[in-house]
């Protein structure tokens, strides 16, 4: 097995952005039919800027036309701290290894140019999140767990009106495609509606809903 680890360019734009959706669907659970069109939109403008700019460095990895590997770093700053007088930070992501492909090294050799790219930078503070898959590779690279770190969880309320012989199914749905055992999965709110009304036309009840 001849592989090849070639630092992206803004030519690679598109390979960049599948293997970010392959990413997300993994590391979400999502099902191939789950529509990622927003995130494809948005993941290609991201690379588009960054790759240019410097803000984040990318590797793929090759076996002869086979993307089997794929990691990225992106750079920002925040205000100097006692510890990082500069500022700089840097986050390790879209850590991905091709099923048919791990346990061969490809994942930890990925991490490892990037964090040398990383360094040469003059950035040591390098951070990442890990999933329980990928928690032992990063321990054993050296990475550790931080616990003085919070995340503020986005809220968004969404309504939805159906007829009551579906309400048990939907709830199933939700409840699947929302959970992760973590604070933040959500509520359902259930209550009736005495009646609804289309001012358009003036249908009541369930005509209102078709």
């Amino acid at each position: 097995m001849n592989l090849i680890y070639k630092k992206a360019t803004i030519e690679d734009i598109d390979i960049l952005t599948e293997a970010r959706i392959e990413v997300l669907r993994a590391a979400n659970k999502l099902s191939i039919d789950t529509n990622m069109d927003e995130v494809r939109k948005q993941s290609y403008g991201y690379y588009k800027k960054a790759l240019c700019d410097g803000t984040h460095i990318a590797y793929l990895v090759f076996d002869e036309n086979q993307v089997v590997g794929a990691g990225g770093v992106s750079f920002f700053q925040v205000m100097p701290t006692y510890h990082n007088p500069s500022g700089k930070k840097a986050y390790i992501m879209n850590m991905y290894t091709n099923p048919k492909y791990r346990r061969k090294g490809i994942a930890y050799k990925t991490l490892d140019m990037l964090v040398k790219d990383t360094k040469s930078k003059g950035i040591t503070a390098i951070s990442l999140e890990a999933t329980d898959m990928g928690r032992p590779l990063y321990e054993k690279y050296g990475f550790i767990k931080m616990n003085d770190e919070m995340e503020l969880l986005p809220k968004q309320l969404i309504m939805v009106v159906i007829e009551n012989n579906k309400i048990d199914k939907l709830v199933e749905i939700v409840k699947k495609e929302l959970y992760t055992g973590h604070i933040g999965d959500g509520k359902i709110f259930i209550s009736p509606i005495t009646n609804i009304i289309r001012v358009r036309t003036g249908e009541e009840g369930e005509e209102a809903l078709k």
